[in-house]
């Protein structure tokens, strides 16, 4: 082989490892929470020693790891609730339909709700909503 003819392959083999070194890696989106319903009919309110209703659509291109739940107080009073869904791991779309069992002992008053869903790759999207912590009134009979 000449020189030229090795100087023209070397170029060649070093062109091509940069260009592919280069290619843009597949970056997978966070997942998409929509649709999020807290309460009965959407009210945000939930009774304590009762359970509350939570709703919503997901989407995740990586594949759903685990949707987390956690309800804390606002202002600094009560417990801290959290619970942790594995049941639509593997899912790349889900209905997340709970009922969240809410102490009988919680501090009646304003909380965070926060839904996060995190993907097999390990990106995460949070969405929030406020919900007010009520005492039941027994109806009258």
């Amino acid at each position: 082989m000449t020189k030229k003819g090795l100087f023209f392959t070397v170029l060649a083999l070093t062109t091509g490892l940069l260009f592919s070194s280069c290619e843009k890696e597949d970056v997978l989106s966070k997942p998409v929470i929509s649709g999020l319903e807290v309460g009965l009919n959407n009210s945000k309110i939930g009774y304590i020693g009762d359970d509350l209703h939570i709703e919503a659509e997901i989407v995740a291109e990586g594949l759903i790891d685990k949707i987390e739940v956690e309800i804390h107080p606002e202002g600094g009073d009560g417990k801290e609730i959290t619970v942790i869904y594995t049941k639509h791991a593997g899912s790349r779309n889900a209905t997340l339909h709970e009922h969240i069992d809410i102490p009988a002992d919680a501090v009646p008053g304003e909380y965070h709700l926060h839904l996060t869903v995190t993907d097999k790759a390990g990106n995460s999207t949070t969405v929030e909503e406020h919900v007010e912590l009520k005492v039941q009134v027994a109806e009258a009979l």
